[in-house]
């Protein structure tokens, strides 16, 4: 967890007047999913949605969606999605030249 990443939560803990061990055990319980996963998908659906629409290079999307690295995105996306970010937008060019 990064030092962006570990204040987000321990601000939404606060603004949830709980601990942060209680607001995780929580937002798991409700949303089904821990606070970092979700925010990992979260980032990752905005970055598929810039990508898709081309609003930018990876680097730029990747500061978008909050990482600070153009090169740690890329792992996280690629791990997310399957595909790496640059191979991802190409695709999704492709597909829709088909159409």
């Amino acid at each position: 967890m990064n030092a962006f990443t570990a204040a987000l939560l321990a601000q939404l803990a606060k603004e949830a007047t709980l601990s942060r061990s209680a607001f995780f055990e929580r937002f798991s319980r409700i949303v089904g999913v821990a606070p970092m996963e979700y925010l990992l998908a979260w980032r990752m659906a905005l970055a598929k949605n810039l990508l898709r629409r081309k609003e930018g290079g990876v680097a730029e999307v990747a500061e978008r969606v909050g990482y600070s690295s153009a090169s740690t995105f890329s792992v996280a996306f690629t791990r997310h999605v399957g595909l790496p970010p640059t191979r991802y937008a190409r695709r999704q060019v492709e597909s829709r030249s088909v159409r």
